[in-house]
């Protein structure tokens, strides 16, 4: 018989309003005895039913919603059409992300295309559970017969389980492989490289600096392995500082640079702490036309979100102060715990402390291949703001 998950009185709000997460403190009781990843039956209080999902014994989020039809089946059948529908939703091209958790209604499960490889991560339970038959409806679905999983995220954890990387279909992939994105070749590291080896969420961004960065003197913070360096360059930039706390990534950024067959003379690659180095330049007095902060995340949840504004307000601000008058600041963050009206406070505060004047000229966000559900909006994680300093 199939677990029943009864939520207390007055908790199922946020199911009705679609939201796929249901946390612990709104269960009230448990028929049965559900096994981690295991799908279970979902009422409310009274008995009427409200969806099925993939049970938690370890994480607050008790339960991640599947479907809210009382006659969907939870098998190979709905996973197919899920898969399925978030294929077909993405305009192909050889380097995107196919599958987006939550958003795409597969919640925990991540996929991104790398060529002829694709890289899977399995976050939560659920997808954990379905680990195989998952596998196999890629390759069926994708005509792709190599899949690699990179399950070595922090969230697993809080789910009870085991980091993972390696083959999960096909042989070992190489240890570096080729992408094209808007024009240029990059190589990825999709076995120790961040997140699935390389920021697939920010090429629209990327192609829009190329645009910004002619004839401009840029600076480049967290550049990784060179994303926006090499656009800053094949759009004509006058010189790039790029800087990273990673000698290895910044080593693949030369690479990338060279791939390209970009002038490396007018680049300047520093290995160091960015909050540093930017404190450093501000007291050389040297001054840029653009600068991109691209930090890592510093708030995953809000409960971080206190400590990373202070982050977030550093950085800023010493941009802000690098800055020429009439410059650029193209600034992101990607942590889910700070919402983009609470980045924009940040950032205003950072201006004002900075002494400058500024205005925000562009938004921008994720790519197409990251969409944001209507009913999670916590998809939405990545904001970043074009600013000109007056």
């Amino acid at each position: 018989m199939m677990p029943v998950i009864y939520l207390k009185p007055g908790r199922e709000k946020s199911v009705l309003r679609r939201h796929p997460w249901i946390f612990s403190g709104a269960v009230g009781r448990v028929d049965g005895s559900p096994g981690d990843g295991e799908t279970v039956k979902m009422v409310n209080s009274q008995g009427q039913f409200l969806g099925w999902g993939a049970f938690s014994s370890k994480s607050q989020i008790s339960v991640r919603i599947w479907s809210w039809d009382e006659e969907e089946n939870i098998a190979g059948d709905f996973f197919r059409r899920r898969l399925q529908q978030a294929i077909a939703a993405r305009q192909m091209n050889n380097a995107l992300r196919l599958v987006h958790a939550e958003s795409d209604g597969l919640p925990g499960l991540v996929v991104d295309r790398y060529n002829e490889l694709l890289v899977v991560q399995y976050l939560s339970s659920g997808p954990e559970r379905w680990r195989e038959t998952l596998a196999d409806l890629l390759v069926e679905i994708t005509g792709i017969g190599q899949v690699f999983e990179r399950s070595d995220v922090d969230v697993r954890a809080l789910e009870g389980l085991p980091s993972r990387i390696g083959p999960v279909r096909g042989p070992e992939p190489p240890e570096r492989i080729t992408i094209r994105e808007n024009g240029l070749d990059f190589w990825v590291d999709v076995r120790k490289g961040h997140k699935t080896g390389f920021y697939l969420d920010q090429r629209a961004n990327r192609a829009r600096l190329r645009q910004l960065a002619v004839g401009r003197d840029v600076l480049d913070c967290f550049c990784y392995t060179g994303g926006f360096t090499v656009h800053a360059m094949a759009g004509g930039a006058n010189s790039v500082q790029a800087v990273d706390g990673s000698g290895d990534a910044l080593a693949l950024a030369r690479e990338n640079l060279a791939l390209n067959r970009l002038p490396s003379e007018e680049v300047e690659w520093v290995e160091g702490d960015v909050f540093q180095t930017l404190r450093g330049l501000r007291d050389r007095d040297r001054h840029f036309d653009l600068i991109i902060l691209d930090p890592p995340k510093f708030a995953p949840t809000a409960a971080q979100a206190e400590g990373a504004a202070r982050g977030y307000k550093d950085i800023n601000l010493l941009a802000f102060k690098l800055l020429r008058p009439g410059g650029l600041l193209v600034t992101f963050s990607c942590s889910g715990g700070i919402s983009e009206d609470l980045f924009q406070k940040i950032v205003a505060g950072a201006a004002l402390d900075a002494g400058a004047e500024a205005q925000i000229i562009e938004r921008l966000h994720q790519g197409a291949d990251h969409p944001v559900a209507l009913n999670f909006p916590e998809g939405a994680y990545l904001k970043g703001f074009i600013i000109r300093k007056t």
